[in-house]
Formats: structure tokens, sequence, C-alpha cells
């Protein structure tokens, strides 16, 4: 698993010659209604082994939770289940919003 930093994902989403990730957000519902980074997939934790079919296993795939924890717990499970490129974004949608989208609320 690779960990990423909020500004490491914010150049390469916006690195027109990558291939962008799966933003996979693991938070529940009413976290990713509060915000969530323009084009990631809702998928709650606690539903990411019902789902893993899902899941695209040759495409890079980011996990993003409030803080990082949640995140890597699922990045850990997707590595076990056969997913070569698996990232954890490093702190979360809270540091996304602290270091690159200041306008996104926090909670």
């Amino acid at each position: 698993m690779q960990h990423l930093s909020a500004p490491e994902l914010a150049q390469w989403l916006a690195d027109p010659a990558r291939d962008k990730p799966l933003l996979l957000d693991v938070r529940e519902p009413w976290e990713f209604q509060t915000c969530q980074i323009a084009g990631s997939t809702e998928m709650p934790m606690r539903t990411v082994p019902a789902r893993l079919a899902e899941l695209p296993q040759d495409a890079p795939v980011v996990c993003i939770c409030h803080h990082g924890a949640r995140s890597m717990q699922v990045a850990n499970f997707l590595e076990q289940h056969g997913f070569s490129e698996v990232s954890n974004l490093t702190g979360g949608i809270h540091a996304w919003a602290l270091q690159v989208d200041n306008n996104m609320p926090t909670y």
C-alpha cells in the first residue's frame, strides 16, 4: 500500500498524463454528504466486503476516510484480495480540506 498526502493526490488528479484513480470514500453516508472530493465513489467501510466485485482490480484505487484510519484498513483489505495499486490518503478528507481545498467544510 502506498501512502499519499493530500497535496500529492491533488497533483495526481491535476496531471492529465496520469490515469485517474478510483477515489474510494469509505466514510458513512452522512460524512460523505457533508463533504467529498469531486468524483469520489461512496462505499461505507462496512459495505466493502459485499461490494468488492464493483471495484476494478486493474485500476489504481485511493481509499479515503475522515482521518485515514478506516481507509487504511480498507486498503489493507483490498490488497489481501488481489488489488495491486492501492493507496491510502494520509490524514483523510480532513487533511484535504486543510491542505488543498480551504472551502471544504470540516467536521
